[in-house]
C-alpha cells in the first residue's frame, strides 16, 4: 500500500504497535501545517522552525493519549497552539502576528500608486492590531479567519466551550475594531 493512502489512524496505529519509522509520515504530512499555524499565531520566521520540531517532539509523547474520535490534524493543532503560548510565555514576551503570508504587499494591477500606499498601510494596521490581541483571541481568529474552522472546530482544538470560542472571536473582532479606528 502506498504511504499516500495509508490514513492517520492505521500510521498512529503502527506506531504505537512498535513501527516508529512511520512517524516520518505524519511529521511529513503534517509539517507544513504546523509551520503555517505557527507562522500565523507569533509571525517570527526564527521561532517558527524551532516551534515546529517541538511539536513533533511533543506529538511522539502525546500519541498514545490520542483517543481516535477526533481527527488527527485537530489533535496536532491544539498541541501546536500549546506548544506556542508555553514558548511565548518563556521568551516573556509577546510576539506579534505578522501576517504577511496573510496579507501579501503584491501590487493589485487595479490600484495606482496612491491607492496601493493606503492598502498597505490598512494592512500594517492590521497585523499589528492582530498581533495585540490576547493570545486567546488571536488563537480563535486566526483558526477562524485564515484556516476556514468552524466554531466547533476551534473548540475542540482550544479545549474549550463553543461558547466561548464565540465569545472569543465577538470579543477578537470588536477589539480589532477599536484598535483600527483611525
Amino acid at each position: 500500500m502506498q504511504d499516500e493512502q495509508v490514513d492517520d489512524s492505521q500510521i498512529v496505529e503502527a506506531i504505537l504497535a512498535g513501527d516508529t519509522s512511520k512517524y516520518a509520515l505524519l511529521v511529513e504530512r503534517y509539517q507544513q501545517l504546523v509551520a503555517n499555524l505557527t507562522y500565523k499565531l507569533c509571525g517570527n520566521k526564527l521561532d517558527v522552525e524551532e516551534v515546529t520540531q517541538q511539536v513533533f517532539v511533543e506529538l511522539y509523547t502525546a500519541l498514545p493519549r490520542f483517543q481516535f474520535a477526533s481527527k488527527l490534524s485537530s489533535f496536532i493543532y491544539r498541541i501546536t497552539i500549546n506548544v506556542v503560548c508555553k514558548m511565548m510565555g518563556k521568551a516573556k514576551r509577546i510576539v506579534s502576528a505578522d501576517a504577511d503570508d496573510l496579507f501579501p504587499d503584491q501590487p493589485s494591477l487595479d490600484l495606482n500608486a496612491q491607492q496601493q500606499l493606503i492598502r498597505n498601510e490598512q494592512l500594517d494596521q492590521l497585523r499589528t492590531a492582530i498581533g495585540n490581541l490576547k493570545s486567546e483571541q488571536r488563537t480563535a481568529l486566526v483558526l477562524f479567519t485564515f484556516e476556514d474552522f468552524s466554531y466547533q472546530d476551534i473548540a475542540n482544538v482550544m479545549g474549550c466551550s463553543l461558547s466561548k470560542v464565540e465569545s472569543l472571536i465577538f470579543r477578537a473582532k470588536k477589539n480589532l475594531a477599536k484598535l483600527i479606528q483611525p
